[in-house]
C-alpha cells in the first residue's frame, strides 16, 4: 500500500485559507474605513448646508425684527395722530359752546332771578345768584333740565339773604353740558 502523506496539503490549504481570511479582512477594513469616510463626508455636508439655512432664517427673522418694530413705531405715531385728530374734532363741535350756553342761559333764566356769578369746570357750571322765591329756583332748574344743550340741574344750596333791604334767597346751581361729539359708535366704524 501506498502511503500519503496528507499534511502538508491540508497545511497548505489552512494557509490558502489565512491569507484569504486576511485579504478578506484587510478589504472589509478598507470598505469600512471607505463607508465611514463616506458617511462622514455627507453627514458634513448636510451639517454645512443646514448651518447655511440657519443663519439665512437667523438674518431674514433679524430683517423681520426690525420691519415689526417700525411697525410698531408707525402704529404708535398712527394712534397719537388719531388721538389729536379727535381732540380737533370735539374742540370744533364744542367750540360754540359758550355761545350757546349763553343763549341758552337768556332764554330759561325766568324772571325774578338774578345770577351773580357763572363758573365752568369740564363740563360742570356752576350758576349763584338771587331768586325772589325758591319756586323761581325750582322754575330755573326744570327749563335748565328741558334744553338740549344742558341737563342734570341740581341745587347745591340756598339761603336767605338782605340785599338791599329786600329779602332774597341766595342759591347756588350745579347743570352739566352735553357735549356733542363727531365721533362714530364703534360698531359702525368697524363696518
Amino acid at each position: 500500500m501506498i502511503r500519503i502523506n496528507l499534511l502538508p496539503h491540508r497545511e497548505e490549504k489552512r494557509k490558502a485559507r489565512r491569507q484569504q481570511f486576511y485579504a478578506l479582512l484587510g478589504m472589509v477594513s478598507v470598505l469600512g474605513g471607505l463607508i465611514w469616510f463616506l458617511g462622514y463626508g455627507l453627514l458634513n455636508g448636510q451639517i454645512s448646508v443646514q448651518a447655511e439655512k440657519n443663519e439665512f432664517l437667523k438674518r431674514e427673522s433679524a430683517l423681520l425684527d426690525k420691519e415689526i418694530e417700525e411697525i410698531k413705531k408707525l402704529k404708535n405715531q398712527i394712534d397719537a395722530l388719531i388721538a389729536r385728530k379727535q381732540v380737533i374734532e370735539v374742540l370744533q363741535a364744542n367750540r360754540a359752546e359758550t355761545v350757546h350756553l349763553f343763549n341758552e342761559l337768556a332764554r330759561n333764566v325766568p324772571e325774578g332771578i338774578y345770577l351773580r356769578t357763572i363758573k365752568q369746570a369740564g363740563v360742570k357750571i356752576t350758576l349763584q345768584g338771587y331768586a325772589q322765591s325758591n319756586a323761581r329756583i325750582t322754575t330755573l332748574m326744570n327749563s335748565l333740565d328741558e334744553t338740549p344743550l344742558l341737563e342734570d340741574a341740581r341745587l347745591i344750596e340756598t339761603k336767605a339773604e338782605t340785599v338791599g333791604n329786600k329779602r332774597l334767597n341766595a342759591f347756588s346751581v350745579e347743570v352739566f353740558i352735553t357735549r356733542q361729539t363727531t365721533a362714530e359708535p364703534a360698531g359702525k366704524a368697524k363696518q
